[in-house]
């Protein structure tokens, strides 16, 4: 095989892309690698790391809005995450963007989410903030996860373009316009290390690629006419109580919204170097946001549910801590956790960081599960 030849064939789309597309050859690792004959661009490696990692499988069984639903249609973190990838995949080849940096910023933007949603990112965040002054937020957890805690605490080593993009996806923060904001590698490391304690940085943080723009806008998109399609399923919402505004400009359906969405930023992103919306359709989504809050987000769980997973996350994190000073072997946070670590991970990370780290990684089954084995555990 003419390995020339081969690398050749992977790089040949590259040749055409816009002038404001982020090259394979821009790509820049957190560690430098011992050099090898790989045939992958750095992007396109990405992706294979990061759809190969054991957080990427938990994605299957982790909430999106709706937990413990009967109905089997209900979406799951996992079909987001493919609906992010597809909708910016399509705006990305419209706009002659790097599609493999978009890919692998797609698929690895919500690995940091934990069990039981956006409710369980909010109960981790007061733990996180109780315990350690630190701020907990999924984007950046996603950061951490693949720079620190995958392959057994090593890290997968990640292109900073990747991680900058996951770090800045924040589908909660909407604009009208994206524009990239040029970085270098210790810059990145220096936004990413203040989010853990500057909340205006984390919610001002952009990312440094047009392609971490477009995951960014189609991270909304891709929930935003899904969550309505779920909880019409559910019946917690008639399509009728969409308002009229939301109806004209967007219309009622997933696949409407979704395709004006994506038609309206090709049409206002054509040959630019940011990503826009039309004042009409960016004010619509604005409209669809905050009524999907009120009539959807805000009857996903009861206050008894919320109140039960907030007792069930503290209940958890005090008995690994206490496992943890114990040195208790036979405690899951061992032997599914810390026996496979990497030893420098448990030397100089904080008791408190580890379990917290420990619980964000779990899907909605097993803290369901934790939290039943601990409450029997201590009735004993």
């Amino acid at each position: 095989m003419n390995i020339e030849i081969v690398k050749t064939n992977f790089l040949n789309k590259e040749n055409n892309l816009s002038q404001y597309a982020c090259l394979s050859e821009k790509a820049i690792r957190i560690q430098k690698e011992i050099s090898k004959e790989e045939l992958r661009p750095a992007f396109f490696h990405d992706i294979d790391r990061i759809i190969h990692s054991l957080s990427y499988t938990r994605y299957l069984n982790k909430t999106q809005v709706f937990s413990y639903s009967n109905n089997d249609h209900i979406t799951k973190r996992i079909v987001h995450v493919q609906l992010v990838s597809k909708i910016a995949r399509t705006i990305g080849r419209a706009l002659n963007l790097n599609e493999d940096l978009i890919e692998a910023i797609a698929l690895g933007h919500d690995i940091g989410h934990t069990p039981i949603g956006h409710v369980g990112e909010r109960i981790l965040d007061e733990i996180s903030r109780r315990e350690l002054g630190e701020i907990f937020s999924h984007n950046i957890q996603s950061v951490r996860t693949y720079m620190d805690l995958e392959n057994n605490q090593k890290g997968i080593n990640l292109t900073i373009q990747t991680l900058d993009g996951i770090m800045c996806h924040n589908g909660e923060i909407l604009s009208n316009i994206y524009e990239p904001q040029v970085k270098t590698k210790e810059e990145f490391l220096k936004e990413y290390h203040q989010c853990y304690y500057d909340e205006k940085m984390l919610r001002k943080v952009r990312p440094m690629t047009l392609e971490g723009c477009i995951v960014r806008i189609s991270d909304i998109i891709g929930y935003i006419g899904r969550d309505i399609e779920d909880a019409i399923n559910l019946k917690v919402l008639n399509r009728e109580q969409i308002p009229e505004t939301i109806k004209k400009n967007l219309g009622t359906t997933n696949k409407a919204i979704v395709n004006t969405i994506i038609l309206d930023i090709i049409t206002n992103s054509l040959d630019k170097p940011y990503i826009k919306m039309s004042d009409n359709i960016y004010q619509a989504i604005k409209e669809l946001k905050a009524f999907n809050y009120i009539h959807i987000y805000s009857k996903a769980n009861t206050q008894e549910q919320i109140e039960f997973y907030r007792k069930g996350m503290n209940l958890l994190f005090s008995h690994y801590l206490n496992d943890i000073e114990r040195e208790n072997r036979e405690s899951p946070i061992y032997k599914i956790y810390l026996n496979l670590a990497d030893s420098s991970y448990i030397k100089n990370t904080n008791p408190k960081r580890i379990v917290i780290d420990f619980i964000a990684g779990m899907t909605d089954k097993y803290f369901m599960d934790q939290v039943n084995s601990i409450q029997e555990l201590e009735k004993c």
